[in-house]
């Protein structure tokens, strides 16, 4: 994609083009080429329906980015893919960042108008789906006008046209594209605070930038990588797949969360490290059938994208001998753009110092940079000094929303939204989110999604989403309800609507039906008065 087609959608060229420190790849295109050359035969990539050394991984990818440029699909072109944790889904991704095309993760519990909502605003010409997903987005299909390929995917079935796909492609050779690592690569869709999600676009080159520096420290010489999480989150093919390649290990896509699953993955693949959140970890510490022989080879799990409960703090040292680090990232960054450190107390609201190639600003509402230990805005800048000055470039922005890009991006640094401060130590708290997430067991819930969903149905004047703490899942989804005057309906209704139009992690817990809602001189509800109505629960 050039730099004229980049601006249609209204993305932003990177200030800066630094390579990548160290002798690793520059690009994800060859992001396996090292370990190609040093021990080709070296474990790759495992899941379900296979398993690949770097030589096979390298050539199948090769096949996929064939078959895709048969189906007539360009660099610039965007490709979705809606599956499982399991190797086709990671190799669907690293043909695109061989041709330039730019791949799109579409989450597999979202329901179907908002899967359609992400292909319909990415403009994917390709979808890549199991079987199951494909028919459900069968109504929708009239509304994707951009969509002419899909692909069921489902090894081992004779519904699997991707790999049929990928035996008539029989070319095994690199496709001949010039790579750009700081162009569009790769859309992540976040949950929006209007209602609707965005899609952040990030380089190839913010995409190996984590990875690049875990290899810099030694972060997990050589473990293998377990992704829990889902693969169709950009974040953990960041955390996964590129960390791994980097590092010369390999990359197990686990298709199971219960606890006995994820032991059996865990024991089986001798896998030295999963990034998870802590609702998975918890239930895989506390499972009776899980010994510790099952995870002896696990080290140190991380754990990011929620609040980590006191409960589980205690568990993780108990098991592991240190305490838990605690991330905190987002999907604009991409991955954490802080960790705290293993001994850190648990203060309310830590998240640890910056990666070593961003800064934290935090800024008044002037732009201004606040105090030490004074509440502001959370920004995130390329680092200013040392090794890693300049490297890192924040998003290229939200595709096809440049006014969004133009607020997020503002002073060529990332706006986060959320308040915080950063303390005399470096290390950063957080007093608060602005645009009021609620983060359920790992999983980004905007309220304003929910209240979007609920005042669609007629009897509904009004609505309040909000997150409650939660033992198990950090914090759980509730709301309440303000009804028009006369009408009458239970809170049943509302919750089926929620459960038609959303994703199950995003309906709540628990409804209540007020006579009406808080409200400020302004007309804005109040949520924190709402709060005593689902105390004690």
């Amino acid at each position: 994609m050039d730099v004229t087609e980049s601006a249609a959608v209204g993305l932003r060229k990177p200030e800066h083009r630094l390579p990548l420190p160290g002798q690793g790849p520059q690009s994800m295109a060859e992001v396996l080429d090292r370990v190609l050359a040093e021990d080709a035969k070296r474990p790759a990539l495992v899941g379900r329906s296979g398993r690949y050394d770097y030589a096979q991984l390298d050539e199948i990818a090769n096949r996929a980015a064939h078959a895709l440029l048969r189906l007539g699909i360009k660099p610039g072109d965007r490709v979705a893919a809606c599956l499982p944790n399991d190797v086709e889904i990671v190799v669907a991704m690293l043909a695109c960042m061989r041709l330039g095309v730019l791949w799109v993760g579409v989450n597999r519990p979202l329901a179907p108008r908002e899967k359609a909502y992400i292909l319909r605003d990415s403009g994917a010409r390709v979808l890549l789906a199991r079987p199951e997903i494909v028919a459900e987005l069968e109504p929708e299909r009239s509304e994707l006008r951009d969509l002419e390929h899909v692909i069921p995917s489902a090894p081992g079935s004779s519904d699997d046209l991707w790999s049929r796909l990928l035996e008539e492609a029989p070319e095994q050779t690199r496709p001949r594209q010039e790579i750009d690592p700081f162009g569009p690569a790769a859309i992540a869709y976040t949950s929006g605070t209007t209602g609707h999600p965005k899609g952040a676009v990030h380089s190839q080159h913010n995409m190996l930038l984590p990875g690049a520096l875990a290899v810099a420290t030694g972060r997990y010489e050589g473990r293998s990588q377990g992704m829990v999480l889902p693969l169709t989150i950009l974040n953990l093919m960041v955390l996964g797949p590129a960390t791994a390649w980097q590092d010369g290990a390999c990359c197990v896509a686990i298709d199971r969360i219960d606890p006995e699953g994820l032991a059996q993955w865990i024991r089986e693949e001798r896998i030295g490290n999963v990034c998870g959140v802590p609702t998975i970890l918890h239930d895989l510490l506390t499972h009776p059938s899980v010994t510790r022989d099952d995870l002896a080879s696990l080290v140190t799990p991380e754990v990011g994208g929620a609040v980590v409960p006191e409960e589980f703090r205690r568990l993780y040292r108990e098991r592991f001998g240190q305490g838990v680090r605690i991330g905190y990232g987002m999907t604009e960054a991409p991955t954490a753009v802080t960790w705290s450190g293993t001994e850190d107390s648990p203060l309310p609201g830590l998240c640890g110092r910056p990666q070593p190639y961003v800064e934290i600003l935090i800024l008044d509402e002037q732009g201004h940079t606040c105090p030490t230990d004074e509440v502001g805005e959370i920004c995130v800048a390329p680092a200013s000094r040392g090794e890693w000055k300049n490297v890192y470039t924040p998003m290229l922005g939200y595709w096809g929303h440049p006014e969004a890009t133009r607020e997020a991006l503002v002073g060529g640094v990332y706006h986060t939204g959320d308040l915080g401060f950063l303390a005399e130590d470096g290390n950063l708290f957080i007093r608060g989110r602005r645009n009021e997430l609620i983060l359920r067991g790992g999983a980004n819930v905007y309220p304003a999604e929910v209240e979007r969903v609920l005042e669609l149905a007629p009897e509904v004047a009004g609505s309040a989403v909000l997150g409650v703490p939660d033992d198990r899942l950090g914090e759980r989804v509730v709301a309440a309800v303000e009804l028009e005057p006369g009408a009458t309906v239970s809170i049943e209704p509302l919750l089926a609507r929620c459960r038609q139009e959303l994703a199950r992690y995003k309906v709540p817990s628990e409804m209540v039906i007020v006579e009406e809602l808080p409200r400020n001189a302004m007309s804005k509800v109040v949520k924190r008065e709402l709060l005593p109505l689902f105390e004690g629960d």
